[in-house]
């Protein structure tokens, strides 16, 4: 009997060959079913630009979710239409998107995420200070394998990040000892995991056919592993997987609000404290673009407005004026 494939079938073979990441794969999927039961089950090839217009004003409106999430939905469906039901519709191109606004990134001062940091401990304190100390981004660290950490030259390779982009990035040398304490003690339960007849890693599909043996190798296991197995999707074999996100958010939100912050910090946030306190420190703003993998120094410009204090790091007039504070009596301090 022939198999034809459904539809979501054939978006995920497109998207792997295209070899998008597997968030995006994901992400995709998701909101290409969500497309199809919006309206009623039909099938796109029956839809236009009306149907798409609609889903996203439902999100917008009815949903409120952000522009950000707006534009994830019209881009999956962008796909759809292009990549998958091969249909070049001019209106496409017209479609309107969520305009993103523009805000300033929630920095930590040195002493806040000294007090963040002092509350974690274990392999949750190992990501939040790559975080920091390496300007990664949380889904950058967690798929780190050993080979792409370099104890001696104190550097961190970030494979495929935002843009499917490589990188170097620097390895604070506070976190050297820690990094070396962890991987043995990671090398040591691999070992174990290959008596039993496990210790495979996950591969992307092309690197798993290419390299069959590689998933076993020490060089490709992930830095940060979770705890379990899960199913491979090409092989349905069992395969390590990077810890969850969830799990160091939920730690770095535990330990903002134990040391007292104020701020609505987050993971990302201390890769922004990384880069601003890099340009406080004096460091060239393209140094910092290329440590962060960013594809546009405008990207990175947005630091220059949380430097030092108030915007730009400029001193206010205010402050080069005599004392106007009120004396204890209540008149001013005329001085």
């Amino acid at each position: 009997m022939t198999h034809h494939p459904g539809l979501l079938e054939v978006v995920r073979q497109r998207i792997r060959v295209k070899h998008y990441s597997h968030r995006t794969e994901k992400a995709y999927v998701h909101w290409i079913w969500r497309f199809v039961i919006f309206h009623g089950r039909r099938h796109p090839r029956e839809l236009g630009r009306e149907a798409i217009e609609a889903l996203l004003t439902h999100l917008a409106v009815e949903r409120q979710v952000a522009a950000a999430t707006q534009n994830q939905a019209l881009n999956a469906l962008l796909f759809l239409y292009r990549e998958v039901l091969g249909t070049e519709m001019p209106w496409l191109q017209d479609v309107q998107r969520a305009k993103k606004p523009q805000r300033l990134p929630v920095v930590l001062s040195r002493d806040q995420v000294g007090r963040v940091l002092a509350r974690m401990e274990g392999v949750v304190w190992l990501v939040a200070s790559l975080l920091y100390g390496s300007g990664l981004r949380l889904i950058e660290s967690l798929r780190l394998r050993v080979q792409d950490i370099d104890l001696e030259r104190s550097q961190v390779t970030v494979r495929s990040g935002k843009g499917a982009k490589d990188r170097v990035t620097v390895l604070p040398a506070g976190l050297v000892a820690p990094l070396r304490e962890h991987l043995a003690r990671l090398r040591a339960r691999h070992a174990q995991d290959l008596e039993r007849g496990l210790g495979a890693v996950y591969l992307p599909f092309a690197l798993a056919r290419k390299y069959p043996n590689a998933a076993r190798e020490w060089q490709w296991q992930l830095v940060f592993p979770a705890a379990g197995y899960v199913r491979d999707d090409h092989t349905g074999a069992p395969v390590k997987w990077h810890l969850h996100e969830k799990t160091v958010q939920r730690a770095i939100r535990q330990a903002v609000l134990a040391a007292g912050v104020p701020s609505r910090a987050s993971a990302h946030t201390l890769r922004h404290s990384f880069a601003t306190h890099l340009l406080e420190g004096g460091a060239d703003i393209r140094t910092i673009q290329e440590l962060l993998g960013h594809a546009h120094l405008d990207t990175t410009m947005i630091y220059t407005h949380v430097v030092g204090r108030g915007g730009r790091g400029t001193l206010s007039p205010f402050d080069s004026l005599a004392s106007t504070a009120p004396t204890p009596d209540g008149s001013k301090d005329s001085r």
